[in-house]
């Protein structure tokens, strides 16, 4: 099976994250080492917060509001979901308006903190090329980092280079190599753009964002909700522990092996692209119309 394959050889120690993991060990009282460790946590993620901005939750309407929280401080109204249902209705008529003409296009996921001169930008380069001179669009999320090098490597194939991008408080302007970039609100709009036009998925090495675009995207294609498309994760060592995830999954019951079939790693942009133009249907392979590389 291909995810008993992709494991084989694969090894590495295990790393430990002391923050998510109760000690049985440490000496002294455990209550008091069970209150510390509590505090400690929701020190660390309270911190990060605050330099976020309020929090988004909002009361349910005719909540009582004794005194003014920090948490809490909005409440929902009919005129505030009203507008928030228009805003979501016109970001998803701009998304499947700019991209209802798009022919075979692949999206490449990966992290926005790789820049120019990393290996993985280089390989993300190189996959944008190869994908373009094959006869696929590249869809990104249109921002920094593996997303550039994506569309950097398909728009220097003069290939068509897509960007969705997210509009963040300090980060992700659009980079320069998308011809189209449509901007987004809402994540899980953006989400639905960039695997509605796709007929494949590649995942570069990324964070908590591309784990969340993986794994939902794995989710669609293990109930069938869109496919058969197949997800190559580029990079074996950097995926290497989640591979050992996976295995444990099947092992404990939770995922059959054979609902991840759809899944390959590789280290070669050539072979990711030679992977996914394997494993199109027919009508969608005699689509393309491969461009001639410099």
């Amino acid at each position: 099976m291909i995810l008993r394959r992709t494991l084989e050889g694969l090894s590495g120690s295990h790393a430990e994250y002391p923050i998510m993991r109760k000690s049985r060990d440490d000496p002294g009282d455990a209550s008091s080492i069970e209150a510390s460790r509590l505090k400690a946590w929701e020190s660390a993620w309270q911190e990060y917060w605050n330099g976020g901005g309020a929090s988004t939750y909002e009361l349910p309407a005719g909540s009582p509001v004794g005194h003014e929280r920090d948490f809490l401080m909005h409440t929902r109204t009919p005129e505030h979901e009203e507008s928030r249902l228009e805003h979501i209705h016109q970001e998803f008529v701009r998304g499947f308006a700019a991209l209802y003409g798009l022919g075979p296009a692949v999206t490449v996921f990966g992290s926005a903190r790789f820049g120019e001169g990393h290996p993985y930008y280089d390989q993300a380069m190189e996959l944008g090329r190869e994908l373009a001179e094959a006869g696929f669009a590249v869809i990104t999320g249109g921002g920094p980092g593996i997303m550039e090098a994506a569309n950097r490597g398909a728009h220097e194939a003069n290939g068509v280079s897509i960007g969705c991008n997210i509009a963040l408080p300090h980060e992700q302007q659009p980079n320069p190599y998308v011809d189209e970039s449509i901007e987004f609100h809402y994540f899980f709009i953006r989400k639905v753009m960039l695997v509605k036009y796709s007929c494949a998925f590649i995942i570069m090495p990324g964070g908590l964002g591309t784990l969340d675009e993986m794994f939902e995207t794995a989710t669609l294609i293990q109930t069938r909700k869109m496919g058969p498309f197949p997800i190559v994760c580029f990079g074996s060592e950097f995926w290497q522990e989640l591979a050992r995830l996976l295995s444990h999954l099947v092992a404990a019951g939770t995922v059959g092996e054979d609902e991840l079939e759809f899944f390959q790693v590789t280290d070669s942009p050539e072979e990711a692209v030679e992977l996914v133009v394997r494993a199109l249907p027919e009508p969608v392979r005699a689509y393309l119309r491969p461009i001639a590389g410099e």
